[in-house]
């Protein structure tokens, strides 16, 4: 699942860490250079020294009487280098202070961190030091079918995580850079989450979900499937077949009621959507049915008239939660269709069946940051047991190699 994305990752995470090594390379004999101003500064002593003894020397025998000008010329030379080293030693301070206050108004980290940095061991990691990753980086995510502002919210965390870290030149840059995609990865894909057994189970009896989504991405099947995940953790269900449109529909869910022993509400091809949704909680109302699942026909955002009946299914019925289900594999067009969905009749979560067959991993990424509601569960198969909980650091872990 998502192996595309895996591999796409995995580049940018070595050459990240290869960029940032190879600069450090580059930098790391600028330890040395406090050593190289100490041997310097040895000479000038030594010179100060001999200008001293050779004032003494001449103190002690005065050949000629120097007159008054003479005198205060010399006065003056003797004196110059005394001041000039203290004027030498302010200047140095306030050159530092001005590199170091421009470093930090700029937001960059110039030549005078990396020199504190350096003395003290250690690298500092820039943003031109990760430009040409980040580049790739971006590009491997659109290719992904990753939605365009998903992935400057990756970059940009990144960049906001790594750009002025420091690091020891013994250490590898390659934790850090571990560390600053996870957190994007999560910022991203973990929007809005909540425990979805935690609310089933505080819920008000009978919790009402409804599913929505266009044609052929599997509601009917993720229904079916859900049944099979409430009845494992206790829960009670029954269906309600509010596809009163679609030829054939009945008879589709009516075979998933009968393999799983579930009640399935049923109204005549043609009827009201929200009256059989409205008989199906009135029946787990009755018999202490814990959820009631109500089908809805497949439709797009655009279709006036299959809006209007999730608008009155609103009104009659007013569900707990309202689900959106599309498949992983349609990427781009999932994570559009979502956010037109939410806009058109505010959706609570999402469902992407044939995650098993997705490479890229765009619908997964982005659902949730562009709508702002979380993705609960996956599709990992045929068979009713195959609806995974859609665990966001578990997914960052798969994805990451960890």
């Amino acid at each position: 699942m998502f192996d595309g994305l895996k591999e796409k990752l995995g580049r940018f995470r070595d050459d990240a860490e290869e960029v940032a090594e190879e600069n450090a390379e580059v930098e790391e004999p600028a330890e040395e250079p406090p050593a190289e101003s100490d041997a310097a500064a040895e000479p000038d002593e030594g010179a100060a020294d001999a200008a001293a003894g050779s004032a003494d020397d001449t103190g002690d025998e005065p050949a000629s009487e120097p007159d008054a000008d003479d005198a205060e010329a010399d006065s003056d030379d003797h004196a110059e280098p005394e001041e000039s080293e203290g004027e030498a030693s302010a200047a140095d301070e306030s050159a530092a202070d001005d590199s170091e206050s421009e470093d930090e108004s700029s937001g960059g980290f110039g030549i005078a961190q990396k020199a504190r940095s350096a003395v003290r061991g250690r690298v500092v990691i820039e943003e031109d030091d990760l430009e040409d990753p980040l580049w790739e980086l971006e590009m491997a995510l659109l290719e992904s079918d990753v939605e365009m502002s998903v992935a400057e919210a990756i970059l940009d965390q990144i960049r906001e995580d790594l750009v002025g870290e420091e690091r020891k030149f013994t250490e590898s840059t390659g934790a850090l850079v571990d560390e600053a995609l996870r957190d994007a990865l999560l910022s991203v894909i973990g929007v809005g989450q909540f425990d979805f057994d935690e609310r089933v189970a505080e819920a008000e009896k009978p919790l009402v979900i409804v599913f929505t989504g266009i044609n052929g991405v599997g509601k009917t099947t993720s229904i079916a499937k859900l049944v099979r995940y409430l009845d494992d953790r206790g829960f009670s269900s029954v269906i309600a077949n509010g596809d009163t449109y679609r030829a054939g529909a009945n008879e589709q869910m009516r075979e998933h009621a009968e393999n799983l022993d579930t009640k399935l509400i049923a109204h005549e091809q043609g009827g009201d959507p929200a009256a059989v949704i409205y008989d199906a909680v009135e029946y787990a109302e009755a018999h202490d049915v814990d959820v009631v699942l109500g089908d809805t026909a497949g439709r797009l955002h655009t279709s006036s008239d299959l809006m209007e009946q999730l608008a009155k299914i609103d009104r009659v019925v007013d569900p707990d939660m309202t689900l959106f289900v599309d498949e992983a594999v349609a990427g781009q067009d999932a994570v559009n269709r979502a956010r037109e969905f939410d806009d058109a009749a505010e959706i609570d979560g999402a469902i992407l069946t044939k995650a098993d067959a997705d490479s890229q991993g765009g619908a997964a990424i982005s659902v949730a940051y562009v709508t702002g509601k979380p993705i609960l569960f996956l599709g990992t198969g045929q068979g009713y047991d195959d609806l995974e909980r859609f665990d966001p650091e578990s997914l960052v872990d798969d994805l990451l190699g960890e």
